[in-house]
């Protein structure tokens, strides 16, 4: 984990398994690597990258409010495949926040993902490792077949078990739930 937090901090771009599919991470203020990364998974420009985090307290670094709607899901559902949209806070890059100005971000469960959010302790993304439209890495020499020498570093944790992608949702202002992606949490 040594080598990736270096990584991280220097602005490049690591892959790690999570729960369910290899991801692509860099550091969430990285304004170098965010932009590499983005030119890499030719990812469309209205797509942000959402992040994961350590636990709760790490999201002050990144989030403005978080509503007890919210917390309620944090409580219930993290560390889990639970992605929550929140109001992001003002600086932060356009690559990760979108155009209505929120952040998607989750605490992974137990994964390579959440030992990695917890000893770098700051957030990173956790984009598909994958270039858009195909199919999600589930092993360590897919993302070598997609990425080859363009990523800095693998974290090989062997194959993943696939499955569903966290569920998306964005807690209303008035209350209530929009599910934005259904996946692996079934909130209904």
């Amino acid at each position: 984990m040594e080598c990736a937090l270096k990584y991280l901090r220097e602005g490049k771009i690591i892959s790690y398994p999570t729960e369910t599919f290899y991801a692509l991470g860099v550091a969430c203020d990285s304004a170098e690597g965010l932009k590499r990364l983005w030119e890499l998974k030719k990812r469309p420009r209205d797509k942000p990258f959402p992040l994961i985090a350590a636990d709760v307290n790490q999201l002050g670094i990144i989030v403005n409010v978080i509503g007890p709607e919210a917390m309620a899901l944090i409580e219930k559902y993290w560390p889990g495949p639970l992605t929550i949209l929140f109001r992001a806070r003002a600086g932060l890059s356009p690559y990760i926040t979108s155009a209505a100005g929120t952040v998607a971000v989750r605490v992974p469960g137990g994964s390579t993902a959440l030992a990695l959010a917890r000893y770098v302790r700051f957030p990173v993304t956790s984009t598909s490792a994958n270039i858009s439209n195909n199919p999600p890495a589930d092993d360590a020499q897919t993302v070598m077949d997609y990425f080859g020498d363009s990523i800095d570093m693998i974290i090989d944790g062997g194959k993943t078990p696939g499955g569903p992608p966290s569920t998306i949702v964005e807690v209303l202002h008035g209350g209530g739930i929009n599910v934005i992606r259904p996946g692996a949490v079934n909130l209904s």
